[in-house]
């Protein structure tokens, strides 16, 4: 009978039943000047060769696991796999996944030194309970730039103020200088002492970061104070679009269901008689409006869906596409006005 170990396959999954993402970025991190969401010096180099004075990659903890970004180039990000991959030039993922296997000699396909017994008893493992981090904002005048894009959405000086929208000249996370692009257009919506940065043409995933505002905050829960009917909206904008033709409208956070807790379902609801449900048009927006509504018996009332050929699937888009005429002619037929 032939005796020995059997040999694992080498996957992700089983690298991680012996060491943590945390052990991977520490291992691999050039500097050691990091902390799990944080900003810190990048670790990539710019496409001269140089390296980033002020802190622009974060290594950070949102769902329970480690990932980075580079925030003036968000071609790296991911997970800890994904940043060997990226550092060391790699063609595969899975030539990442050996080197790993390697250096800390974990012997899955490798042979095994024990190694990484060792490099991880030389620390704690941190905890990864996510912490509310702290943003600070300075601000400035708006640029004519920033108020031609308000413009588009029909928001003078004056909305934007009242709205509590300001245009940042630096910001700061867990009070280290943040990255941001002297070209690009940047606003910071304030929440009670949070703030939500708002960055309208940066990527889908870093257009809202950083942003410690808790997710069931409500945005003009004034506007629907003893009103007949509450038109929610999913976002700020959509939320000020509505309002310049129908006042009783107000804002979540996302069209996440989370959104709507047992304290923001109670107000709205003791403050109105009807409740109508808006979020984008899309296959994703009408699952997630099936099932607020299902939950709390609200009405509902989407962009038509013949817009989305045209890419508009939210009251800013219609009214920037086609004006507010257009917001209140739908609003009309809904039954709504």
């Amino acid at each position: 009978m032939i005796k020995g170990k059997k040999k694992e396959e080498l996957t992700m999954e089983v690298i991680l039943k012996k060491i943590s993402d945390y052990d991977i970025y520490r291992r691999y991190m050039p500097h050691n000047n990091w902390e799990i969401n944080q900003a810190c010096i990048s670790p990539f180099p710019k496409q001269d060769g140089s390296f980033e004075q002020n802190p622009s990659f974060l290594i950070g903890d949102r769902k329970g696991y480690l990932s980075h970004i580079l925030f003036s180039n968000s071609e790296y990000r991911g997970d800890c796999f994904n940043f060997v991959k990226q550092l060391y030039n790699l063609s595969t993922l899975d030539e990442a996944l050996r080197m790993i296997d390697r250096d800390f000699g974990l012997g899955i396909a490798s042979e095994p030194t024990g190694e990484y017994k060792k490099i991880t008893a030389g620390y704690t493992q941190p905890s990864k309970e996510k912490k509310n981090n702290l943003i600070q904002v300075v601000t400035r005048k708006f640029t004519k730039e920033e108020l031609a894009y308000w413009n588009q959405y029909h928001q003078d000086i004056d909305d934007l103020r009242r709205n509590h929208i300001y245009s940042i000249k630096k910001l700061y996370l867990n009070k280290q200088l943040f990255y941001l692009k002297d070209t690009e257009l940047r606003f910071g919506y304030f929440y009670d002492g949070y703030w939500k940065i708002y960055r309208p043409f940066s990527g889908k995933k870093e257009k809202w970061l950083p942003n410690n505002v808790p997710i069931t905050a409500l945005d003009g829960k004034e506007n629907i104070k003893n009103c007949h009917t509450a038109f929610i909206n999913k976002s700020k904008k959509d939320k000020m679009v509505v309002e310049k033709v129908f006042s009783c409208s107000m804002a979540v956070q996302s069209e996440n269901p989370i959104c709507f807790s047992e304290e923001n379902v109670s107000y709205i609801k003791e403050n109105s008689q009807f409740q109508v449900l808006s979020v984008d048009a899309d296959e994703t927006g009408v699952a997630n409006s099936q099932k607020i509504t299902e939950m709390y018996g609200f009405g509902y009332c989407n962009v038509p869906r013949k817009y989305l050929a045209e890419g508009i699937k939210d009251w800013s888009d219609l009214g920037k596409a086609y004006g507010l005429k257009a917001v209140e002619q739908v609003l009309k037929e809904k039954g709504i006005i």
